[in-house]
Parts: structure tokens; sequence; C-alpha cells
């Protein structure tokens, strides 16, 4: 085999290997409920002793059916996530979820889920949504009402938005995760800590860094409880 065929054969396998651990590794058990304290690091969590796995290791009393407080958001909403920090038989199982409350007028800003895709459910109400692709940013955007269904591909940045000025709405996420992450863009540029370097984002939003500092000093809020 001539060495270019070789090149291809090593190439293809390589990208064919990404792909296939590009997300959740699968489950080699039936189960490996996280051991939280456990002093070993590993991707993900180290598993429990199965003798010692309880009923209440796949249960979390979360009062999901409850309206949460929107009030105290500046951006007017509160997402309640699921994953396996507060359910530790999540772990290894690649899935976790999210209520999410929202004010009249309330949004849940645009951000990204390194790790997840998402599909979204609307309980009550009605949300503008959308995502922006990769470069060149194109935008995909739709009004969903009370059953609709919409889906935000893994790392794109994304929001959700209640246009209603006097009713709240409320909708339900699975993520394809058991911790997705969720970086809140304006929260990483402007609210870092550090902060980066105003003259990086002066350059980078075409501003004056005076803007920037102003906007660096504001309270970027974590709307996830």
């Amino acid at each position: 085999m001539a060495a270019s065929s070789y090149f291809l054969l090593a190439a293809f396998l390589a990208v064919t290997a990404s792909h296939a651990t590009a997300s959740d590794p699968s489950p080699l058990q039936d189960f490996c409920v996280a051991d939280i304290h456990s002093p070993v690091k590993v991707n993900g969590f180290v598993c429990k002793d199965p003798m010692a796995v309880i009923p209440d290791d796949f249960f979390k009393a979360a009062n999901l059916d409850k309206a949460r407080d929107t009030m105290k958001s500046k951006v007017g909403s509160n997402v309640t996530l699921i994953n396996v920090m507060q359910l530790p038989g999540l772990n290894t199982l690649g899935i976790s979820l999210a209520r999410i409350d929202y004010a009249p007028l309330g949004e849940n800003p645009p951000h990204t889920h390194p790790r997840a895709t998402e599909i979204l459910t609307v309980l009550e109400g009605t949300l503008y949504v959308g995502f922006v692709t990769s470069n060149p940013n194109k935008l995909f955007a739709k009004v969903l009402n009370k059953g609709d269904v919409f889906v935000f591909p893994q790392g794109l940045i994304h929001f959700q938005f209640n246009p209603v000025y006097d009713k709240p709405a409320v909708a339900i996420a699975a993520l394809s995760s058991q911790n997705p992450g969720v970086i809140t863009i304006a929260n990483a540029v402007f609210g870092s800590k550090p902060p980066i370097s105003d003259d990086v984002l002066a350059k980078a939003f075409q501003v004056e860094k005076g803007t920037i500092d102003w906007l660096q000093a504001q309270f970027w809020e974590n709307n996830h409880y």
C-alpha cells in the first residue's frame, strides 16, 4: 500500500475515533452511581461501591412541578438544573434535565452547553427561542407555544425569551450529558475573574475602552440555581 494510502487510512481512523468519543462515554455496566466525595479524580466521577447503592441514589424530590422565583433575577429567569451533582445515579448515563421559569419579558440569556445538545419543551406560555451557527453566524429562531419543542445543537450559542409582558412561561429542557456545563456569553466575556483586558475587548467589539470598563463593572448574575 502506498504511503499516501496509509496516511488516508490513519486520518480516517482518527476522525472516526474522535466522533466515537465526542460525547459522554457509554456505560459498561448497569450503573455507576457517582461517589461525589472520592479523592480520586477521573473524567466524571468514580463509581460508588455497587453493594452500597440504594434507591435514593436514583431519586431526588426536586419539586419540578413548583414555580420558581424569577423576581430576584436581573434577567427574569430561574434555571433549576438536575445533573449528576444533584442526582448521583446519573453518572455515566449521558443525560440531565432542567426546569426553566421565565418572568414576563424574562429571558434565559445567550449561552452554550459545551458538552450537550438540548431539547426544550414549552409547558406554559410563549417563548421566542433561537441559536446561532458557527461562522458565518446564521440565526435559526422560532416562536414556541405550549407543547412545542425546539432543539439547540451541542456547543452553539442559544437563548430563550418570554415576549409576553403580563404572563410567565415555563419550559423543561433535556440535555445529552450528565454534566452539560453552561457558558453564559455576557458573564464569560465581561465578568470573568480576573477580567479580560479591556484592550482585547475594545478591539473585539469595536467600541471605546470606557464602554468595556463600564460593562465589566456590572454585576453579571448566574440565573442557575
